[in-house]
């Protein structure tokens, strides 16, 4: 890749400038200079970082509300990359428009799928009213093009910054339907780059994410989950996917948080000759679990 004139570090995000990726992006690494790179699609983002066009990328796993991100999963294990770090975001959705626009005049609303998702009582309100409510490829892109057609009686849901960013209104604030609506965000890297600063070198590790399949023999997973429980593994998150091509087996996603590192490994140990294809996703510090938005810095 060619280098940053001034040595930031690039950081991949699904959806455009302002959207809640970035937003965990700068939280994550605060006050260390980053450059965001807006990639439409999950997809194209880890081609970004597998084309070693970005340092690494932040990647949405999993909501409060709507559940496990599955497509990521399948990409990550995929791509061979590894996650070296973990947000948590308090995500605040609201409803964006044009300045000067009225809520009684708006037609149609347009967001990401998920976003939609997290605001159905708010939305299923509207659409009563004859609102129509269009999927989008990202919260923060939406705000744009309507700002760019400058699109009246038309509405997106989004971030705070994306308001800001776009000269836009925010008509309605914290049309979310779950207060606390929260977004699992993590570090996806390769690079030494980003692996040698200090608070990814110098982390806690005392979580990890695996992908396992396993034999189809009764009581197998019941096993495994055995094994962990007598190593004093904390299963915080258990997910399966489809073997594509292989009918009715299923790659088993977990995420263990332990105290003892040596305890970890001796687990691992034991489960590997219970599974097949057991890989190591990750081994990183477990995020901290906020209760409200921080202050965003912009580099």
């Amino acid at each position: 890749m060619v280098p940053l004139r001034d040595n930031r570090i690039s950081v991949a995000i699904q959806g455009g400038l302002g959207a809640f990726h970035e937003i965990a992006a700068r939280q994550f690494f605060g006050n260390i200079p980053i450059e965001i790179i807006p990639c439409e699609t999950f997809t194209d983002l880890f081609n970004e970082l597998q084309d070693k066009k970005a340092d690494c990328g932040i990647v949405a796993m999993e909501n409060s509300v709507a559940g496990s991100l599955l497509q990521n999963l399948a990409l990550l294990r995929e791509s061979g990359l590894t996650i070296m770090g973990e947000q948590y975001l308090r995500v605040v959705q609201n409803l964006i428009t044009l300045p000067g626009q009225s809520i009684d005049r708006i037609t149609e609303i347009h967001s990401h799928p998920i976003a939609i998702q997290q605001c159905h009582i708010f939305l299923n309100e509207l659409r009563r009213k004859g609102v129509r409510i269009i999927d989008s490829v990202d919260t923060a892109l939406s705000v744009k093009w309507i700002r760019d057609e400058k699109l009246k009686g038309i509405g997106a849901l989004g971030s705070e910054l994306a308001a800001r960013m776009y000269n836009m209104e925010i008509l309605k604030t914290g049309v979310e339907t779950n207060k606390r609506n929260f977004t699992r965000f993590q570090v996806i890297t390769e690079s030494h780059k980003v692996k040698d600063l200090e608070q990814i070198a110098n982390q806690t590790i005392n979580k990890s994410t695996l992908c396992f399949s396993l034999q189809h023999e009764e009581g197998r997973l019941s096993q495994v989950l055995s094994v962990l429980s007598f190593y004093k593994m904390n299963l915080t998150k258990i997910q399966s996917l489809p073997i594509v091509g292989v009918e009715w087996e299923y790659f088993f996603y977990i995420d263990l948080v332990f105290a003892d590192y040596n305890r970890y490994q001796q687990a691992l140990e034991a489960v590997k000759p219970l599974t097949e294809h057991l890989q190591i996703l990750g081994e990183y510090q477990n995020g901290q679990r906020p209760t409200e938005n921080k202050t965003i810095i912009q580099n």
